[in-house]
């Protein structure tokens, strides 16, 4: 809309030709206008001259005319590409060949009076409109091409809807003339602002720019099509930094915060709704300060043409980007109008006003004197070399397809009629007929474009995309890059095709997360604005900017860089690997080390050293340590069914059984010492089978717990996901973990048992009393086992299955080292301490240190009484 509004006076004030002094004619009467006759008129209504009152009447004296105040280089252009559209119609032996077009040219002066006013002349036929008569003389009119601005057009569109009168608009792009229910006979060559806004925002998506400054007039379109843009570009998920509304009267105050807030965004692309006015104002404000690097986007190639113009402009400028709608090219136009001369079209009474100030040249009256050094025209000033600037993006043939749309409607209407039978006279139609057919128009034009409209009276177009380039030197030059076809969509994009790829600056709050992370929200800016965060392990993000990671499954793990998931291996402790390897060494050796010294054992039985000890509780223990140490390697290699069955549960029956083996010899040394007389009751306790009962009951207690156990919810094999990331664990899962734990529970009581019964017995009176052996031995198997239950609950994987292995065989190897190498120390090194005399010897001086130690103690009683009492160990019984 602004493009239209402003086109005329840009041009005309950008122009070599364009007036520079304050010119002014004053109308007669009789308006300038620009008819030729034929079978059937074609009206145009240009914004030519520029017309004002010149002084406001009281109604004293009659109005006065209305002043020249300037000429529109652009709308006189346009008007020719009128007269040549009409001229080469006339001149084809394909389109109308038994009509001939006339037409008749009028100026709106770019007011709405003005527009009205010409309208109403033409329907009307005369010079000066009667309302409610109409002239029946002359040929038949058939559409009315025109005006420029949309505020123009509406008004004449009122109008010529109430007569259902067909207007085709070049240049007209409010919205609001869509609506065919107030404006039932408007048509235009051109599109809507609205699907020009929305073109723009597909621009933008399609660059993934994702932080946007937003820069609109303060009046309906502004409002609309900032509206518009804002809720495409937030469904696109485009964020907008600001949208700054700039009042339509321009205010230094407002621009300079607009110029302020522009100056301290982040965001490096502009998306411009505005004049062309309060554009350039803005740009000359962002010189001022430090501003740099920013790309302008417009749905006006017009504005970034303009803002290239600007001094010092590529200092704010990165680049621009504007659309073009797609519109036939009127093919020899430039010539037609170099070899335009007033002299050819005397009936044309713009012409000479026109010729004056293009050319800044005086027409010689020969009734005025003429001064000197004023510059005369001659008529014969050639338009060649006074090209309208910006020829890529002016339009000066704008109305070109206007016209071209008009015959071929005309042709269409008669074409239709003889075909159905009824006869369609060029000379003698109605206004609806013609804008039936104007409606369902499809033609090429000469240049081979595709014309038609839309169920709005719009044009179906594409857009050209336009960018200023900066050279090295910083200038700008605008080239074409590519195209937007609305009609050709996916999904909800519009298809935009490059000529090539094109680089351009990034504009985003925050910058891309690469794969691996995962975008994270920042609170209270918009979702644009986040940081990136790393994955954490067992996820992955395959691609950029992912707003969430997804889980592995679960047969796999995240790569190192979080990108990507890898197969995880099944791992477990395996007899090859190092670990496995030294565990099962240890284990064969420390079962080896058993037999060894149950052999010597067997082979010295009869030695003292051996018999003091209970022979047969040494040989239960020393086998059960054996299997100790072999049911270690049930936890190495893959489990199965079966060795998950046997894991558990025989290493509890057989550490059992070395247990209470342990509490048995230490029971038989207390109770030994405890028997001071024959027949004593407690001598039954001494005998050999109350120390194998107590094995027997205490092991099949823990028999009964694994047969529960194993009856009700079993040990099996499990694939563990969570502990290593990278491995799969293949491990035993212990079924019912209540049961586990009542398990080694009771045998860590056994355990706490037997060292608390060693304890209290270890200062007894021995040779070959094994009681500290037996504490000490009993103070490692405990303590590994305090150490085995927060070491087994904090490992993960395998390392959990190499503690408890490592547990086992230390344990097995506390009971054998503490118990049974100081004895075989004595019977294979020091053989004469394993003799019956040695033993009497032994036990004789260890009754002489005793008695010597109860003497110290016992002399200083005062009475022999109290001596005979503490010597004997006894109490003082009450004194007499």
């Amino acid at each position: 809309m602004w493009l239209c509004f402003l086109l005329p006076v840009l041009f005309g004030c950008l122009s070599d030709s364009a007036f520079s002094a304050p010119r002014v004619w004053l109308f007669p009467r009789q308006r300038p206008h620009f008819d030729r006759p034929g079978d059937v008129i074609v009206g145009g209504s240009f914004s030519i001259f520029y017309l004002s009152i010149g002084n406001v009447s009281d109604f004293t004296a009659p109005p006065s005319g209305l002043l020249v105040s300037g000429v529109s280089n652009w709308g006189y252009r346009v008007a020719q590409s009128f007269v040549f559209a009409i001229e080469e119609i006339n001149r084809s032996a394909h389109l109308l060949p038994n009509v001939t077009l006339g037409f008749s040219i009028r100026n709106s002066g770019d007011t709405v009076h003005g527009a009205l006013h010409e309208t109403m002349s033409f329907l009307m036929r005369q010079q000066e409109p009667i309302p409610n008569y109409t002239s029946q003389h002359g040929s038949p009119q058939a559409a009315l091409v025109g005006d420029t601005r949309s505020s123009l057009s509406v008004s004449m569109a009122r109008l010529l809807g109430l007569y259902l009168f067909s207007q085709v608009s070049y240049s007209s792009s409010l919205p609001i003339l869509s609506d065919k229910i107030q404006f039932p006979s408007f048509m235009r060559t051109v599109t809507s602002d609205l699907t020009c806004s929305l073109a723009v925002t597909q621009l933008i998506i399609h660059f993934q720019w994702s932080w946007v400054i937003v820069l609109a007039h303060d009046d309906d379109f502004g409002q609309q099509a900032s509206s518009l843009a804002t809720q495409e570009l937030s469904t696109a998920g485009v964020c907008i930094e600001y949208t700054l509304h700039v009042p339509s009267l321009e205010s230094l105050g407002k621009i300079e915060e607009i110029v302020q807030t522009m100056q301290k965004s982040t965001a490096r692309v502009v998306l411009v709704f505005l004049s062309n006015s309060n554009f350039q104002l803005i740009l000359y404000g962002l010189l001022d300060v430090a501003v740099s690097g920013h790309v302008w986007v417009s749905k006006d190639t017009l504005h970034m043409a303009l803002a290239l113009t600007i001094p010092g402009i590529s200092r704010v400028l990165h680049s621009t980007f504007g659309l073009l709608y797609h519109s036939s090219r009127a093919t020899g136009f430039p010539e037609f109008l170099a070899r335009l001369r007033p002299s050819q079209t005397p009936e044309d009474m713009f012409i000479k006003k026109f010729w004056e100030f293009t050319f800044d040249c005086t027409w010689p009256h020969q009734s005025r004197t003429m001064t000197e050094g004023v510059q005369l025209c001659s008529g014969n000033e050639s338009l060649k070399n006074k090209q309208h600037p910006f020829p890529e993006v002016s339009k000066i043939d704008a109305a070109y397809t206007a016209v071209y749309s008009i015959a071929h409607a005309l042709q269409d209407m008669i074409t239709h009629g003889h075909q159905h039978g009824k006869v369609t006279d060029s000379q003698d139609f109605q206004p609806w007929q013609l804008l039936h057919a104007l409606r369902k128009v499809h033609f090429k034009t000469p240049d081979g474009s595709e014309i038609m409209f839309d169920a709005n009276g719009d044009l179906v177009t594409k857009f050209d995309i336009f960018q200023g380039k900066k050279t090295p030197k910083g200038v700008f030059h605008s080239v074409h890059v590519g195209m937007i076809d609305p009609q050709v969509s996916s999904g909800s994009k519009m298809m935009i095709y490059l000529k090539e790829e094109l680089r351009v600056p990034s504009s985003v709050c925050s910058e891309s997360c690469l794969p691996g992370f995962s975008q994270v929200p920042r609170l209270g800016v918009p979702h644009c604005c986040f940081d990136c965060s790393p994955c954490p392990e067992g996820q992955f993000a395959d691609q950029r900017d992912m707003k969430s990671c997804l889980l592995c499954p679960k047969e796999q793990y995240s790569s190192h860089m979080r990108d990507h998931c890898l197969p995880r291996t099944e791992i477990f402790l395996a007899f090859e690997e190092p670990l496995g390897f030294m565990l099962a060494l240890v284990a064969l050796f420390l079962a080896g080390l058993a037999v060894l010294v149950l052999g010597v054992f067997l082979k010295h039985r009869d030695s003292p050293v051996v018999r003091a000890n209970n022979r047969s509780l040494s040989y239960l223990l020393l086998l059960s340590l054996c299997l100790c140490a072999l049911c270690a390697l049930l936890f190495l290699g893959r489990p199965s069914v079966s060795t998950c069955l046997l894991r558990q549960t025989t290493f509890a029956v057989v550490f059992t059984v070395a247990v209470s083996s342990v509490l048995a010899k230490t029971l038989t040394v207390v109770l030994a010492f405890r028997v001071t007389r024959p027949g004593d009751r407690i001598r039954v306790c001494l005998s050999p089978g109350a120390s194998t009962s107590v094995v027997l009951i205490a092991s099949f207690m823990q028999v009964v717990l694994c047969g529960v156990w194993l009856a009700t919810s079993p040990p099996f094999p499990d694939r563990d996901m969570v502990s290593e990331p990278q491995h799969i664990v293949i491990q035993c899962q212990e079924g019912s973990g209540t049961i586990f734990f009542c398990v080694l529970g009771y045998l860590g009581l056994l355990a706490v048992g037997t060292f608390s019964v060693a304890f209290l017995a270890r200062g007894l009176p021995d040779v070959f009393n094994e009681t500290k052996f037996l504490t000490f031995s009993m103070l490692l198997f405990c303590s590994v086992w305090i150490a085995f239950l927060p070491l087994y609950h904090s490992a993960r994987g395998k390392s959990t299955v190499a503690v408890e292995i490592f547990s086992i065989l230390a344990s097995t190897a506390g009971l054998l080292g503490g118990i049974f190498i100081p004895k075989c120390y004595i019977i294979l090194l020091k053989p004469e301490r394993n003799t019956a005399a040695w033993l009497r010897q032994g036990h004789q001086a260890k009754q002489d240190r005793q008695s010597e130690m109860l003497q110290r103690r016992c002399l200083p009683r005062s009475t022999p009484q109290t001596f005979i009492t503490c010597f004997s160990g006894k109490s003082p019984g009450p004194a007499m």
